[in-house]
């Protein structure tokens, strides 16, 4: 089990980092520019170029089933889906394969929108309830993948 972040927004990256190290698992951050993170032997920083999707593209290519991605990107979270993976949003949403087809729905609709002028502006901000929802969310499918469910 390894967990992969889409890292370039991602604000619960030392949380991350903190539950891994409780158990033991290797993290990947993924970002398309270097970034600072403290020197720890299970973290991995991955820096892409190329593009923006690129980041996108090497956790798609190499996350495994029983494997975690942590991300706001609802087309990365159906395709670490698609591998087996578990996914969960910094808010601590988890994705699954019973919504994430209205998620992607929900998030071309809104897209539309936004172009359109309809609507401005994206959602809350990003609060402490999220970061204690993210950790319970994340400690939540460990626990789940270590039992085997």
């Amino acid at each position: 089990m390894m967990i992969y972040v889409d890292a370039d927004a991602c604000p619960v990256k030392s949380e991350v980092l903190r539950v891994a190290e409780r158990h033991g698992l290797a993290v990947h951050m993924v970002s398309n520019q270097w970034m600072r993170l403290p020197a720890h032997p299970l973290l991995k920083l991955q820096v892409v170029t190329g593009g923006l999707d690129k980041a996108d593209d090497w956790i798609a290519e190499r996350i495994e089933r029983n494997d975690i991605a942590i991300t706001a990107d609802i087309p990365l979270a159906a395709r670490c889906l698609a591998k087996g993976a578990r996914v969960i949003g910094p808010t601590g949403k988890p994705f699954d394969d019973d919504g994430i087809g209205m998620a992607l729905a929900m998030r071309d609709l809104n897209a539309q929108l936004r172009d359109s002028g309809e609507i401005r502006g994206g959602g809350p901000p990003f609060g402490n309830k999220d970061r204690s929802r993210f950790l319970q969310a994340l400690e939540e499918a460990i626990q789940t993948i270590k039992r085997g469910k």
